[in-house]
């Protein structure tokens, strides 16, 4: 799938206004006692018996700089966004389609709550950053690099891909620990419709804290 443009109004739209109506909670830290929870879709699950490691006390806010998931080949910089006028995280633009969007007004990586990374799955030439997110799996790593040199190791836990016609913000976003350190990283998937020019889902993965370095 290589027409991105969905990606800039209503996909983006549909996949973060609920996150609005919640409110600030995401940046705040838990909304109650979620557990984790399953997208009407799901992508993948964890192996039967697979150990996860133990998370990490959350470390100090610090903005992140990079991103790495090593198992997808994934590397990128990472820059901080705001909402756009729909009330939606607005993505890099289609010009830096190799970097990472971080929402700025919410939790730093590594800090308590959960971290809202966005980026790309495509453009109307080639695939973006994000465009392997949904073949993540549960127990890859991902690193952030932050701006004091630290690097937050996260464990991926949970991929989900939910349809856009049923989209659940708290589900979603909320943190499936409270108090603990998790990273949500987000992008297009599901099938594209060439006529709307719009993707039927979109996919999350979700992370925790459970290492830092440097």
């Amino acid at each position: 799938m290589t027409s991105g443009r969905a990606l800039t109004g209503t996909a983006w739209a549909v996949l973060l206004l609920g996150l609005w109506f919640w409110g600030s909670d995401a940046a705040e830290g838990p909304v109650g006692g979620s557990a984790p929870t399953t997208g009407d879709i799901a992508a993948v699950g964890r192996p039967p018996g697979a150990p996860l490691p133990p998370a990490h006390t959350p470390l100090a806010p610090v903005e992140p700089r990079r991103v790495e998931i090593p198992s997808l080949g994934i590397s990128a910089p990472v820059v901080a966004r705001g909402l756009d006028a729909d009330g939606a995280i607005d993505p890099p633009p289609f010009e830096m389609p190799r970097t990472v969007g971080w929402y700025g007004s919410g939790t730093r990586p590594g800090a308590p709550g959960p971290a809202l990374f966005v980026g790309h799955v495509d453009t109307e030439t080639r695939p973006a950053v994000f465009y392997g997110l949904s073949a993540a799996r549960p127990g890859a790593r991902v690193s952030v690099t932050r701006s004091d040199g630290s690097v937050a190791e996260f464990t991926i836990d949970d991929v989900q891909v939910h349809p856009r016609t049923d989209f659940d913000a708290r589900k979603a976003y909320g943190p499936h620990v409270p108090g603990r350190a998790e990273l949500r990283l987000i992008t297009c998937g599901g099938t594209y419709d060439r006529e709307s020019g719009e993707y039927s889902a979109n996919v999350v993965v979700s992370a925790y804290l459970t290492g830092t370095r440097g």
